[in-house]
């Protein structure tokens, strides 16, 4: 399975800290050889501050008790760093921790700067110092304690590049922290950050691929995330930012709307964009769709239901997926079978739903009760005989014509957007930005 392993692909998008989940998870796995995996979890680790970690991790690697070579110089040089800016930021802390002073906070952050110079001797360069010791914080392997500070930075920094900096560093601590709840709005917030930035074209396809990544961790967790997903990656600009620099979130996409009931709408677009990509990027998931959707080979179909079992179950992100994408997956076969079949034989279709005669059966049973299609088993020839239904075209006109008020409000919205930002442009030719940086790169 290590054919589909998209760990190093997803890799390149994150920052180091949140790589190291994923290789604990295909440690135990077993896709690749022990060493190897060692061996990238010491490279990760040695360009952070967790020095202990990586010296566990060099001494299961060389099987020693002794320490790295440079352990002893860097773990001293870390705690130096630390103790260093802990005394630099223990003013801005103090206040900080002051309950008054978080009650006094408001939206407003000249505010805010203007009445803790007044009352509690605040001076700017204080929050330069609070950055770094956030930063230095995640690079320690402190997160919950580096949200907090850059929370407090984003309340009262009116620098905009450091503000969408310390964003991505609270994102990925709030991941790091498994906070899902307020992950999913730190995310909100900087998809709508990235969205407003006036940066190159180049730049912000990139913010969005970062965007992309990080957001699994929350789509896949949070009891929303599969909704959010959808909604997200659907837009425009991010089916753009998919088929340009990522093509293998389809299997994310894919397996967010095989598992959601209520947006089965957005599958004939999930289709078209399957098809558009094959030729760039496949694995058993969106071959499944193809051979379902395109093809109507419910043979290849059976197959690749069959693999896609294994993919789920060694993907990091969609291994809680797996029970709903096979229930919801056999639900699609059964469906697409009936439409184009009037009589069905249960063993057959049992077979091509990876399921035995008798347990075929009693799933189909129940699936017709419970659904009340128009279908009834003929015991005797051990078959489901579909009734016929057709819709009017009254009704037809109706279904087909549904979405185009949406489709419509998108793309004038679309184009509002990009009219903005070509005034914006030709009001600031000059005007540019640097992409943000990763926390604790």
């Amino acid at each position: 399975m290590a054919e589909f392993d998209l760990t190093s692909k997803i890799g390149q998008y994150l920052d180091r800290h949140m790589v190291i989940p994923l290789l604990e998870f295909i440690t135990h796995k077993n896709l690749y050889d022990e060493k190897d995996l060692l061996e990238a979890k010491y490279d990760l680790l040695s360009k952070t501050n967790m020095i202990d970690f990586a010296n566990s991790i060099y001494q299961s690697l060389h099987e020693t008790e002794d320490n790295a070579p440079d352990y002893d110089e860097k773990r001293d040089q870390v705690l130096q760093q630390l103790e260093n800016l802990q005394d630099e930021s223990d003013e801005i802390m103090t206040i900080l921790q002051d309950p008054t002073v978080i009650q006094q906070l408001k939206q407003d952050k000249l505010a805010n700067v203007q009445f803790l110079k007044e009352n509690f001797n605040f001076k700017p360069e204080m929050l330069t110092v609070l950055y770094r010791f956030a930063m230095f914080q995640f690079a320690v392997g402190n997160y919950s304690g580096t949200a907090e500070m850059l929370y407090h930075f984003r309340i009262l920094s009116t620098d905009p590049e450091l503000n969408l900096s310390a964003l991505w560093g609270k994102l990925a601590s709030e991941i790091l922290t498994q906070n899902w709840e307020t992950a999913l709005d730190d995310l909100q917030k900087l998809k709508e950050a990235v969205e407003q930035s006036n940066v190159a074209d180049v730049v912000q396809l990139q913010h969005r691929s970062w965007l992309i990544h990080w957001s699994l961790f929350v789509f896949f967790n949070h009891p929303k995330g599969r909704d959010a997903i959808i909604d997200l990656f659907f837009l425009p600009q991010y089916i753009n930012t998919i088929q340009t620099s990522c093509p293998w979130i389809l299997r994310y996409l894919a397996t967010a709307v095989v598992t959601n009931k209520k947006r089965r709408s957005y599958l004939k677009d999930l289709v078209k964009i399957i098809q558009q990509e094959s030729h760039i990027y496949r694995d058993p998931i969106t071959e499944f769709i193809e051979c379902l959707y395109v093809n109507f080979d419910f043979d290849g179909a059976q197959q690749k239901l069959k693999a896609c079992d294994d993919v789920l179950d060694n993907d990091f992100f969609l291994v809680a997926t797996r029970e709903d994408f096979i229930e919801n997956a056999r639900l699609f076969i059964f469906e697409t079978y009936c439409r184009i079949h009037q009589r069905i034989d249960i063993k057959g279709l049992s077979q091509k739903l990876n399921m035995g005669e008798d347990e075929g059966e009693k799933w189909i049973v129940n699936l017709i009760r419970n659904a009340r299609m128009d279908a009834k088993i003929d015991s005797k020839m051990n078959t489901v005989v579909m009734g016929t239904h057709n819709s009017s075209i009254y009704q037809q006109v109706i279904e087909r014509t549904r979405p185009l008020a949406f489709r419509a409000s998108l793309l004038a919205s679309n184009i509002e957007k990009r009219e903005a930002e070509l005034a914006d442009k030709r009001a600031n030719p000059k005007a540019t930005e640097a992409a943000p940086e990763v926390a604790a790169n």
